[in-house]
């Protein structure tokens, strides 16, 4: 039995939430620089070097990439063989949160009640997810979600006799009904299968994949590719402005499912689709 201390999480997660919202990921970045050799809008093409020259600046300088520096969600992915000591881990993964945002001068965007609406002040708590796994090793992604985008996302309940043709559909809307809000290109993570719930953590943790890499499942990739070349069809383009660069990548994410249903989440993401991680 492997003991760590919880004060190593609080000061992992603390540095990864700064770390996440001013330094853009290098997935993200070569998908950029991609996109702006390959898109055909002379609109579009400036506004992806503004986004480069941004990463760049926000990198240097460490500040936030975007002023909406979002709600922390962490996925922590636990060993069975490791024991925390020290206190409650779930408090010392808010208590991360909250030096990395308070020390980080990050926006504090988390309101304790979602009527009432006063604010934390120390952008907590957060959402947190956490899956068992074999070995002594704690792997923690942090992803930083802002709302704009976040806003713009969908679950369908499908039937299964919508089918692939259906989820395609689903999807295909769910971006063109998202248009210029959550500042395009877009990253779309979408979760097939399990049930109303389990299809949102799919979507949500499709975004942690690498921008370009493929399911290993074959009719999965297909529908991945498909996607994408409609998606950037479309024309809404950089920050919905025109152009054949709408989304930089999509993942897709299965589970299993009941024989009545096909659910159906799609997690649309903006540009920079925060995410740091770290295997302890």
């Amino acid at each position: 039995m492997r003991e760590i201390n919880v004060s190593e999480i609080t000061k992992a997660i603390k540095y990864m939430c700064i770390n996440a919202n001013c330094c853009l990921n290098s997935d993200v970045y070569s998908a950029l620089e991609k996109a702006l050799k390959e898109e055909n809008s002379e609109i579009g093409k400036n506004i992806l070097s503004q986004l480069i020259e941004n990463a760049d600046l926000a990198k240097a300088k460490m500040k936030p990439i975007c002023q909406d520096t979002g709600m922390a969600v962490i996925f922590m992915e636990i060993g069975q063989e490791v024991h925390f000591t020290g206190g409650n881990l779930t408090d010392a993964i808010n208590e991360g949160v909250r030096q990395g945002y308070s020390e980080g001068y990050l926006r504090k965007s988390v309101v304790s009640d979602p009527l009432i609406r006063v604010n934390t002040k120390d952008n907590t708590p957060a959402i947190i997810h956490y899956d068992i796994t074999e070995g002594d090793k704690v792997h923690i992604d942090v992803a930083p979600k802002g709302f704009g985008s976040e806003n713009m996302s969908k679950v369908y309940m499908l039937k299964p006799s919508d089918g692939v043709e259906g989820v395609k559909n689903a999807i295909i809307d769910c971006i063109e009904k998202a248009g210029p809000n959550p500042c395009p290109p877009m990253v779309v993570g979408v979760g097939i299968g399990g049930n109303f719930e389990m299809c949102t953590k799919l979507a949500k943790k499709a975004l942690l994949r690498p921008i370009g890499s493929k399911s290993n499942k074959e009719h999965i990739r297909k529908i991945e590719e498909e996607i994408f070349e409609r998606a950037n069809n479309l024309g809404i383009g950089p920050q919905g402005l025109g152009g054949n660069t709408t989304i930089l990548g999509i993942n897709i994410e299965t589970y299993a499912t009941h024989i009545a249903g096909l659910p159906l989440a799609v997690n649309i993401s903006c540009h920079v689709t925060r995410h740091s991680q770290v295997t302890l």
